[in-house]
């Protein structure tokens, strides 16, 4: 029924977040016209947590998960990223970074179990 999922995320500065996805980040892409890239993502995973509470409000966040964070936001430092302090939770170990369009981009070394990937 389902074959994926498309995330969009705004940025004021588009050119330079998807330079920052193809030669940072360097996930595949193509070229749908005109430089509008379309990314390919790794495996996903989706959750539902409760709204409220200073948390949520209707809206949606979106966040990479990485084996390793302690090496993902030493390559951020070596490509100029700006990142937060890695915080140690429950779940995972959180970084945020800044991506060059100004946005913020959540990433996580996830602590959990995993479901299998469809």
């Amino acid at each position: 029924m389902l074959i994926g999922a498309h995330t969009i995320l705004y940025s004021r500065d588009p050119e330079a977040d998807r330079a920052f996805f193809r030669d940072v980040l360097q996930l595949p892409n193509v070229d749908v016209g005109g430089g509008w890239l379309i990314f390919s993502l790794p495996p996903s995973e989706l959750a539902f947590h409760p709204d409220g509470e200073g948390f949520g409000n209707g809206s949606h966040e979106f966040y990479f998960m990485c084996e390793d964070v302690q090496a993902f936001v030493a390559r951020m430092a070596e490509a100029g990223i700006t990142y937060t302090p890695v915080k140690a939770l429950d779940w995972g170990q959180l970084t945020r970074i800044t991506l060059p369009g100004g946005g913020k981009l959540g990433v996580y070394q996830p602590r959990h179990a995993r479901p299998k990937a469809v």
